[in-house]
């Protein structure tokens, strides 16, 4: 991996990790407070796709197998920091959710980020 891949990675994992968090910071109440079947379909679908984005993006750079897990590592660290920060204080920081909704929103990011990484291990280890 080049260095510049190293710094895209991190960079596209801040972005990525925004982007996210504004929309659930628009719409988590839709997601997070509006019924069971909603929320375990979105548990599923996206934990899902954003590791689709990742995959698409490491193959696009061209990133061999074996350095899969270190690339992604580069994007989800960002997020997984500044998920951290979040739901320290989560009613501060999304004001439209219940506190009581803070849970389900870091069960949701922690299948994010580690299906992410189990695919990227995975990816690696039979490299």
């Amino acid at each position: 991996m080049k260095s510049n891949d190293n710094m895209l990675f991190f960079l596209f994992g801040v972005v990525f990790w925004i982007v996210g968090t504004l929309a659930y910071r628009m719409r988590g109440t839709f997601v997070f407070e509006s019924g069971s079947v909603r929320y375990w379909v979105n548990f599923v679908v996206i934990p899902i796709v954003s590791t689709a984005i990742c995959i698409v993006l490491l193959k696009a750079r061209h990133i061999p197998a074996h350095k899969w897990a270190e690339a992604s590592l580069l994007i989800a660290l960002p997020g997984m920091f500044g998920e951290a920060a979040i739901l320290s204080s989560f009613t501060t920081f999304m004001p439209r959710m219940h506190a009581e909704s803070g849970g389900k929103y870091g069960a949701f990011l922690f299948a994010s980020y580690a299906l992410l990484l189990t695919v990227a291990e995975i990816v690696t280890l039979k490299a």
